[in-house]
């Protein structure tokens, strides 16, 4: 599996940057990775004695948090409708996520939906 931009390096790569000799730069050169990942790898580790990645969060609080209960309310009054269908909550989303979840397989359009 690649890497791609945002993601944790692999914990054998940053065991491996950690025990590397060298300057910040030459050990960054030699891995691939930036130079501020190998300086903030190093004084994690002489800072806290953590050689491993700490949690990733985002700090963004779920977009539905507090509307739990009334949600399941709403599933249990129509279970065989959507909620986006019924609009009977006050959230929107966007045509695509809605026909992505909404719409049956078969593969009928939004319009003949309405």
């Amino acid at each position: 599996m690649a890497w791609h931009s945002g993601q944790a390096y692999g914990q054998d790569l940053r065991d491996r940057v950690l025990a590397a000799q060298g300057t910040i730069h030459a050990v960054a050169e030699r891995y691939a990775v930036s130079d501020s990942y190998v300086a903030r790898a190093r004084g994690k580790r002489r800072r806290l004695g953590q050689a491993s990645a700490g949690v990733q969060c985002n700090h963004v609080p779920p977009r539905l948090a507090g509307l739990e209960p009334a949600l399941a309310a709403q599933v249990a009054a129509a279970a065989d409708w959507t909620l986006w269908r019924s609009g009977a909550i006050g959230c929107s989303t966007s045509t695509s996520t809605a026909c992505e979840w909404a719409l049956p397989p078969c593969g009928r359009h939004l319009a003949s939906w309405a």
